[in-house]
């Protein structure tokens, strides 16, 4: 009977650790994007979908982070106040084309992001 409780506290639980896209799905996106050039203004919802995940990963990373921090584990990184990160769409395909595709197949995007944050933020 308690594993039953347990089983289904878990699949409650699930919908909000769910995994983020995969670095290597987010780039291939991208890329089949900037593929399109000027055209790619067209794809309105891809380009919505993407900007999503990529502010979603960004607002996991922080929360990562926060909830490191207050449970006294090292910082990975320091970031500014809320709004005052910027990122480029190119430094965030810079960063991702740099990563090893099978790498990047491991990883997903809040690890991305905090890779980022890591890099501009330091402590």
């Amino acid at each position: 009977m308690r594993a039953w409780f347990g089983l289904t506290a878990l699949l409650l639980a699930a919908p909000a650790t769910a995994q983020t896209m995969s670095a290597e799905r987010f780039y291939q996106r991208a890329s089949a994007l900037q593929a399109k050039g000027a055209l790619a203004l067209l794809s309105r919802r891809e380009i919505g979908a993407l900007t999503d995940e990529g502010k979603a990963a960004s607002q996991r990373a922080r929360a990562n982070q926060e909830a490191a921090v207050a449970a006294g584990r090292g910082a990975r990184f320091c970031p500014p106040r809320r709004g005052q990160a910027a990122l480029t769409s190119d430094e965030l395909m810079r960063v991702l084309a740099a990563i090893p595709s099978a790498e990047r197949t491991r990883i997903d995007m809040t690890e991305v992001m905090t890779r980022i944050f890591a890099s501009k933020f330091p402590c």
